[in-house]
């Protein structure tokens, strides 16, 4: 496709000279939760917005009237703030493009259609389902393409007038020009279609209703969007929609289309690789800007060998030239891990806020918990054990709860030492006087020690057993600063 003339000339291009103001969108549908593959999408709107003081715009391709849910599209809403991915134009906010909600916006579309009406780039069909699947079927008997044979761009305009005055039902369709078409994607490279790889197709049903592709167009158009960073699905869509912006005469965005998310089996993620929507992150005990860290690095890389960013690093350092065409993986395992170096790092005072609700339900009345230095000594005891905020009960359990029988192999082993009755009862001796703080609670370890002739692990490991009934987990001594001398006292008893 050497001739200028057969390539689609003004495709978007990314060696186009970016407009100064960058517009970009996030268009969900609200059939159901937000998937991290749509987050991932949202995601890097957001960064490219954020990164280049552009504007971030929210749309809801609400069309599907059957699948489409004010409560999908609320829970949508909610986990986009939950992430922090705040939009500058569109639902609860509005703007100068508005509305936001695409069925909401049907007179335009409606006015679309009838401006490529006038122009000449669209007609009206009045072919039926049947002509239309007789002519399908005779098409591929004859291994010819099955498109849509032109039959009704050839009528005259006063039959065209006559058969509409009379109500008769009909589609509009668009008339495909005789031509290839291109794009210069960001991500994907040059993509190009031959003109018989399409056929006229409709942008308007016979109930009025105008289809997914030329909704789009006409919003991205209206919106002023200058990249339409989507998912690779998408891609086969974007001839038509060049199509359309063509017989629009407006101008056409910039294109990036990026990959697939996958299983680490490298099928495309599912239920079965774990939770799939954001919402149950959250629920799970995520943190939201390790979600962010985590999504913003599923087919994104600076280059350099890092893996922990903050929001405004990533927004700073985004491009969508940096964007691997090849499918993420997504490994629950990397994230968890990330999930556990954001909560270690997090200032005290802020994880405290969010693990003390989950410790206050699952020990009701408990009026330890009323204290906020025993919910911080008990944060900090177990923190290196957490991968997420959930964590923190089960590992609290380990320590508050009283302490069960030795709960395996190793630690009825270490409990089965000869010596360790008069441990305990030296140890009892020593704990019921000694200072409360750790060079006391050393001092008294060690005497007792001596006096029943054990050392080093043997003396240290029947202890923990004895107090929390396994051989790991939090610090011995601050267990028992936390526990305080009663209650050690009682379990040693």
């Amino acid at each position: 496709m050497s001739s200028s003339h057969s390539t689609h000339s003004h495709a978007a291009s990314s060696s186009t000279a970016a407009p100064s103001a960058v517009r970009v969108r996030f268009a969900p549908s609200p059939t159901g939760y937000l998937h991290v593959g749509g987050a991932r999408t949202a995601l890097f709107n957001w960064l490219f917005a954020r990164g280049h003081h552009g504007t971030f715009i929210l749309r809801i391709e609400d069309t599907d009237q059957e699948r489409s849910t004010l409560e999908a599209e609320e829970g949508l809403l909610r986990d986009m703030r939950w992430l922090g991915l705040d939009w500058d134009e569109g639902p609860g906010i509005g703007g100068p493009h508005g509305p936001y909600r695409q069925s909401e916006r049907l007179p335009i579309y409606r006015k679309a259609v009838e401006t490529l009406l006038s122009n000449g780039s669209a007609y009206p069909c009045f072919c039926s389902e049947e002509d239309l699947e007789r002519k399908r079927q005779e098409a591929e008997a004859e291994h010819r393409s099955p498109h849509y044979d032109g039959t009704c761009l050839h009528l005259s305009p006063d039959e065209v007038k006559k058969r509409l005055a009379a109500g008769e039902p009909h589609v509009v369709r668009v008339h495909v020009p005789g031509k290839d078409y291109a794009v210069d994607d960001l991500v994907r490279g040059r993509v190009e279609w031959k003109t018989e790889t399409l056929g006229d197709f409709i942008i308007m049903r016979s109930n009025g209703m105008p289809v997914y592709n030329f909704c789009v167009v006409v919003d991205d158009a209206d919106m002023e969007i200058t990249h339409v960073v989507r998912a690779e699905e998408h891609l086969p869509n974007t001839h038509r929609q060049l199509i359309l912006y063509e017989a629009l005469g407006r101008p056409i965005p910039i294109f990036a289309h990026v990959s697939l998310i996958l299983g680490p089996d490298k099928t495309k993620l599912s239920k079965r690789h774990g939770a799939t929507s954001v919402g149950q992150y959250k629920d799970d005990g995520f943190l939201k800007d390790a979600m962010i860290n985590y999504l913003a690095l599923l087919g994104w890389a600076e280059g350099v060998d890092r893996e922990i960013y903050t929001r405004a690093e990533l927004a700073e350092k985004f491009s969508l030239e940096r964007i691997n065409p090849a499918p993420a993986v997504f490994d629950q395992t990397k994230l968890a891990w990330m999930n556990g170096q954001y909560l270690r790092s997090m200032p005290v005072d802020e994880l405290i806020k969010l693990v003390a609700p989950k410790l206050k339900t699952a020990w009701p009345g408990d009026s330890r918990f009323d204290s906020d230095e025993f919910i911080r000594k008990l944060t900090s005891l177990v923190l290196n054990h957490l991968t997420t905020l959930n964590d923190v009960v089960k590992e609290a359990k380990a320590v508050l709860d009283d302490a069960p029988a030795p709960v395996d192999e190793d630690a009825r082993a270490a409990i089965a030492v000869p010596e360790v009755p008069a441990l305990f009862t030296a140890l009892r001796g020593e704990f019921a006087t000694c200072p409360w703080n750790k060079d006391g609670f050393n001092a008294a370890i060690k005497a007792a020690g001596k006096t029943a002739g054990v050392k080093g692990k043997t003396l240290f490991m029947p202890i923990r057993v004895k107090l929390t009934g396994t051989c790991h987990g939090a610090e011995l001594v601050g267990i028992l600063d936390l526990l305080g001398r009663e209650e050690i006292l009682r379990r040693l008893n």
